[in-house]
């Protein structure tokens, strides 16, 4: 994916900027999140009980493992800015679990620039509205406003 200048970013603010590829949700995933964060409660990690005991039917995913896909949903599916030396996650404004992401199921996310800050020593805030979508639901998964620092390396004026 080519760079994009960071003109182009400023001109993008309050527009869709992307819509990442579908990816589906396996119970391979969601067990090796248990593994990675201590997680192993039953809804997640046990399909038999869960379609007994839930009203889901089966296993779901974790709403931080929903959450921690959009990093890799942004990289295949968002630009990078010119002069990028790193980017950092710096947090989120708002979130909201809103449905169940059920094992199987594909996900993807939108991508709305909500506001870009550059900051006189060289980083450049930006804040996305991402939106989870589950195919098949009329409810996402989760919706959010998303903060990210990219540190550009400053061009000389007259270069």
């Amino acid at each position: 994916m080519e760079p994009i200048s960071l003109d182009t970013l400023l001109a993008s603010v309050g527009k869709e900027v992307g819509v990442s590829p579908w990816r589906t949700v396996t119970q391979r995933m969601i067990d090796q999140f248990a593994d990675a964060t201590d997680d192993h409660q039953f809804i997640h990690c046990d399909p038999e009980r869960a379609e007994r005991e839930t009203p889901f039917g089966g296993t779901i995913a974790h709403g931080f493992l929903s959450l921690s896909l959009l990093s890799a949903m942004t990289f295949e599916t968002m630009p990078p800015l010119e002069n990028t030396k790193m980017g950092v996650n710096h947090g989120f404004d708002t979130l909201r679990f809103l449905a169940p992401v059920k094992t199987g199921s594909r996900i993807r996310t939108r991508f709305v620039l909500a506001d870009v800050k550059v900051r006189p020593s060289g980083w450049v805030q930006t804040a996305h509205d991402v939106t989870i979508e589950i195919e098949g639901s009329k409810k996402p998964a989760l919706t959010a406003r998303w903060l990210t620092l990219t540190l550009i390396e400053r061009q000389p004026e007259n270069a």
